[in-house]
């Protein structure tokens, strides 16, 4: 240990001085540090013992499940390993539609015990899905299209930053914000954000969800249903990168290497003021959701029968192998036994409303989606999207507006992936998009 040969060089000469022991003294302070912190002679060796008795300590790293290996890559697996050697991970798994993200890969089941990790859930703090269901007959849907378009195009905004012209009024913003200062600062955006769905491979999309059995509370036919992907905009990127920060400086020395694994211990005021700011922007993205689903049925003059919802990026307080733990699961939707939950697959492909069949492996959980197969910038290199758009048309699909990097050229075949996770999940529902709405400006992915 360092501080045993500073303390060595250092008390030299004072040992021969004034005739003591230092070995005696130094076995006695081994024993015992607290009552030697204000010891001339072993004062900074009691501190360095008691810092590293504070710190947690390394231990054998957890093993995971992977689902679906053969389609993920060797970088995303040696993230993965990473975080299983987080001093406070108990358990993990990866899922099909694994690929590399920012700290724990996006797929990543991470579940931490008296810790949260801020990159293990994410900078979209509980990026969501959801589904509504009308009563409308697919063939009365392309006899309406331009109702059903404009429907889309007024019912939410995209593009990093933009904000909705006419605010709208919810609960969500009378709940406490003051939970942290980087969400009582950012309250004022996040009301303006409202209603709105930000970039990347976020969607509203209209389709045709086919029911073959009676399910959701309807009988087995098919339905129109609106399918929307977005989480807390810039105010849930703000939580994220704040509490990420703290936690890096808070890092003990040892664990300086972990980047953005960082954690934040939940005995800690950061810990706590994360984790109550994450749950607010949990409440916000499913509020940004209500909106917007609120607003297009609005348009069309259309009330829901069915829906289902659910977050994908986020950190649940679970008990799992008789323990309290904190289950990251950053683009992985919770599958508890019976819990229902949407899978999509792209523009071009369909999702699957999904229940979750409680296997304990995955801690309970399932893919996100189908998961990229490229980058952002290698797919704007490889596709044209008013070459793409005219493909999807002839299929029946309608873009109204997207990007070349979110094309179903960039992303895994979702089929394979649900085929992977049968032990996860069983399919109840199957949506086929028909009008799709992305960001089409070109501005930076928020995901």
């Amino acid at each position: 240990m360092q501080a045993v040969q500073d303390l060595a060089r250092h008390n030299g000469e004072i040992a021969k001085q004034d005739r003591i022991d230092i070995r005696e003294r130094i076995a006695a302070c081994v024993a015992d540090p607290a009552t030697f912190v204000a010891d001339p002679f072993v004062g900074k060796l009691a501190e360095a013992l008691l810092e590293e008795e504070r710190e947690p300590t390394s231990r054998t790293p957890v093993t995971y499940r992977t689902w679906g290996p053969e389609g993920i890559e060797a970088a995303c697996h040696e993230q993965m390993r990473e975080a299983c050697k987080l001093p406070g991970a108990v358990a993990a798994a990866l899922m099909p539609d694994a690929h590399v993200g920012y700290g724990l890969p996006i797929g990543g089941v991470l579940a931490l015990e008296n810790a949260v990790c801020p990159y293990a859930v994410g900078v979209d703090i509980a990026c969501r899905m959801k589904l509504t269901v009308y009563d409308i007959a697919p063939e009365n849907f392309t006899r309406q299209a331009d109702l059903f378009r404009r429907a889309l195009q007024g019912g939410t905004v995209f593009g990093v930053g933009k904000e909705r012209k006419q605010r709208v009024d919810h609960a969500v913003m009378d709940q406490d914000w003051t939970v942290s200062r980087i969400t009582r600062e950012k309250k004022d955006v996040a009301w303006g954000q409202l209603g709105t769905s930000g970039s990347g491979n976020h969607f509203v999309e209209w389709g045709v969800l086919t029911l073959e059995q009676p399910e959701l509370g309807l009988e087995a036919r098919p339905y129109i249903a609106l399918l929307s992907h977005s989480g807390s905009r810039g105010t849930g990127a703000a939580v994220c990168s704040t509490y990420s920060e703290m936690a890096r400086a808070q890092l003990p020395k040892k664990f300086g290497d972990v980047g953005r694994l960082a954690w934040l211990g939940m005995d800690t005021e950061a810990g706590q003021e994360y984790f109550a700011a994450m749950n607010l922007m949990g409440d916000y993205a499913a509020a940004n959701h209500d909106v917007i689903h609120k607003l297009v049925a609005r348009i069309v003059g259309e009330k829901p029968i069915a829906g289902v919802e659910n977050h994908h990026n986020f950190c649940w307080l679970e008990e799992h192998g008789g323990k309290q733990v904190y289950v990251h699961r950053k683009g992985a939707t919770p599958a508890g036994k019976g819990v229902l939950g949407v899978i999509p697959g792209s523009m071009g492909s369909p999702a699957f409303v999904v229940r979750g069949l409680g296997n304990p492996d995955s801690l309970d959980s399932a893919s996100h989606g189908a998961g990229r197969l490229m980058s952002r910038t290698e797919a704007k290199r490889h596709f044209n999207l008013n070459k793409v758009r005219r493909e999807l048309a002839h299929i029946g699909i309608e873009v109204l507006a997207a990007g070349s990097d979110e094309v179903p050229g960039v992303y895994k075949n979702i089929h394979q992936v649900m085929a992977s996770q049968r032990d996860l999940v069983e399919p109840v529902a199957r949506f086929d998009p028909k009008m799709v709405l992305m960001c089409g400006d070109g501005s930076r992915a928020e995901d």
